[in-house]
């Protein structure tokens, strides 16, 4: 059985223009011109604009769902079934041949509420009991084996939750061969200059607690076991700068992951194409800005999988981005003349909005061998 499988940072798939002390970034310059003297006025006018927007930018991020051409997708950044269903139906099936069904979602720790999510095509399996969610949002440093002392520097203790987000485990019975994913949505590394420093055990923690649950979720048989880690890991291995230096970044805070355990799919890439987000800082030295590419976004299959599959050929969606990310690292043209007659982005991706997210799709399809039912089953200790 061959499948298509994508993991997509949708960003803030959400239904409310507000969420807890922060205002959507999008309304936030327009809304600036005007002077309300009446504040219910300005939160209607925020109201009206965040919906308006909200359709530019769904339109594109349906798109690069339809680009994946995807049986299964993985998602994060989604508030709730409730705003998923309503995109699947009126976005996404307005511009893809696949049908989207067998949702699942479950609450994790994102004070915001935005959550890992699974979406597959519809028929994939015959029951919806043939795909079975289960969170790890309340697991412990301590229930799974992974507290670093260090970690009491931030005022966290052992009893505390391990993931900042969520590990989003989906079963799926598929007859003659069980597959498991776990999608993540790991701590973020922040917009200060010293952020990734400063986050990085949060995150190797996070992936030592992936390795953790998977490794008991499937026992000594793990390696012969079809499993998949994907999403969005908010941390890199190494950085394209501007002309295409490639800078290693190691240590990183996924490195458990990659270290005698899973396979990334985009391995067989020159590390140049593995991007999957853009950063530019306008402060860099002497007021030149400093730009990195880095890769966030995985599809890490197990060793099972790798050798079903030696040459995966992933795909990775990029014209749903605005103008204003170069494409090309290697290219040395920056002017906002050489980008914006790019003829590589869905119609109506503006310069920095509208666009699909500030991520990129990765989405690789997979041969997934028969399972010997006798080594798949195990207890992990703490699920939610």
């Amino acid at each position: 059985m061959k499948l298509r499988i994508a993991t997509f940072n949708v960003e803030n798939l959400v239904s409310r223009n507000v969420y807890g002390p922060r205002r959507r970034p999008q309304t936030a310059p327009a809304l600036a011109m005007f002077d309300f003297a009446d504040p219910a006025m300005r939160a209607q006018a925020q109201a009206s604009m965040a919906m308006t927007l909200e359709d530019d930018d769904r339109q594109a991020t349906a798109l690069a769902i339809a680009e994946t051409g995807a049986d299964i997708l993985a998602l994060q950044e989604v508030e709730n079934i409730g705003v998923l269903a309503p995109f699947m139906k009126h976005y996404v099936h307005a511009v893809s041949d696949i049908r989207y069904g067998h949702l699942r979602l479950l609450s994790g720790n994102d004070p915001r509420g935005i959550d890992c999510a699974f979406a597959a095509r519809r028929g994939l399996v015959a029951d919806e009991h043939a795909i079975v969610a289960t969170s790890y949002a309340q697991a412990s440093f301590a229930s799974l084996g992974v507290y670093d002392p260090a970690l009491a520097h931030f005022g966290i203790g052992p009893d505390d939750r391990v993931f900042n987000r969520d590990c989003l485990e989906i079963a799926i019975d598929l007859g003659d061969r069980d597959l498991a994913l776990f999608i993540c949505h790991l701590k973020s590394m922040g917009y200060a200059a010293d952020g990734r420093d400063q986050t990085r055990i949060l995150r190797r923690a996070e992936a030592c607690a992936i390795r953790a649950i998977v490794q008991a979720r499937f026992g000594n048989g793990w390696r012969d076991a079809n499993w998949i880690v994907l999403g969005d890991l908010n941390d890199h291995r190494f950085t394209i700068g501007r002309g295409g230096a490639i800078e290693p970044t190691l240590p990183s805070g996924i490195d458990p992951l990659f270290e005698d355990f899973a396979v990334d799919v985009t391995a067989g890439l020159p590390e140049i194409q593995r991007w999957t987000l853009y950063h530019r800082d306008r402060e860099g030295p002497e007021g030149v800005p400093v730009e990195h590419h880095v890769q966030l976004d995985h599809i890490l299959i197990s060793p099972a999988l790798a050798a079903a599959n030696p040459d995966p050929q992933p795909q990775i969606v990029r014209r749903g981005l605005g103008y204003a990310t170069p494409l090309d690292p290697t290219h040395p043209d920056r002017s906002i003349a050489w980008l914006s007659t790019r003829a590589d982005r869905y119609p109506r991706i503006g310069w920095l909005r509208p666009q699909a997210s500030d991520h990129c799709p990765v989405a690789v399809s997979l041969t997934i061998p028969q399972t010997r039912r006798g080594n798949q089953a195990g207890s992990v200790p703490g699920p939610g």
